[in-house]
């Protein structure tokens, strides 16, 4: 039987995800240089993606008849606390923001991995495997794509 309390608590753990994944690439643009614009359009376009896929989230939990967060999650206050001490401490040269995003990007597609993995245990339905497993496909896209353009800074 699938459970709705399952349902929107995963959910919710996503929302989360996405929305550490928002403020970490708001904060990347403002400390991207303005002569780095390329960055600064690639950082909002994400944040831009994961608020599109907060917005598909809420719609399911909402489906639960439960409630949707609105908070971060404690390890994503803990990532932007790492991002302001790198840049202090490592300045915020293209390749260390980059380094930072994928740090995120790696997180993020933990948790998505995390969720997949219990479905069967967490009696996830259908619907909701297959939204988790197309946004996490999205997300890996992201997540290459910030390795690529950190691969190409150089050191």
């Amino acid at each position: 039987m699938i459970s709705t309390e399952n349902n929107a608590a995963v959910l919710n753990d996503l929302i989360q995800i996405n929305n550490d994944r928002i403020e970490g690439y708001e904060k990347a643009a403002k400390e991207t240089e303005v002569m780095d614009a390329d960055l600064r359009a690639l950082f909002t376009r994400m944040a831009n993606e994961s608020r599109e896929y907060v917005s598909e989230l809420r719609n399911y939990v909402h489906q639960t008849g439960k409630a949707a967060t609105d908070s971060t999650t404690v390890s994503g206050k803990i990532y932007r606390a790492w991002m302001d001490v790198k840049a202090t401490f490592g300045g915020k040269d293209r390749k260390s923001i980059l380094e930072s995003c994928e740090f995120g990007e790696d997180a993020a597609q933990k948790a998505y991995k995390t969720a997949l993995d219990n479905a069967p245990d967490d009696e996830l339905s259908p619907d909701v495997v297959q939204l988790i497993a197309e946004q996490k496909t999205k997300l890996r896209r992201a997540h290459d794509e910030i390795k690529r353009l950190r691969d190409s800074q150089s050191a």
